[in-house]
């Protein structure tokens, strides 16, 4: 099964365990366009369309 089928919006994904499918896009929705938060050295990115987050 490809992690990429299933994916649920609540849950924070790691980029370690799921690069992204296409560099730079989100692997939902396919948007580019992303919110970025920094917290205690963790980059977050949420995207703006679908609101799937990964830590980076």
């Amino acid at each position: 099964m490809d992690v990429y089928e299933n994916i649920d919006l609540t849950k924070v994904y790691d980029y370690k365990e799921m690069p992204d499918k296409t560099s730079g896009r989100c692997d939902h929705c396919g948007n580019a366009l992303f919110k970025s938060t920094v917290k205690d050295f963790v980059f977050l990115r949420e995207c703006r369309n679908c609101g799937m987050k990964k830590k980076i």
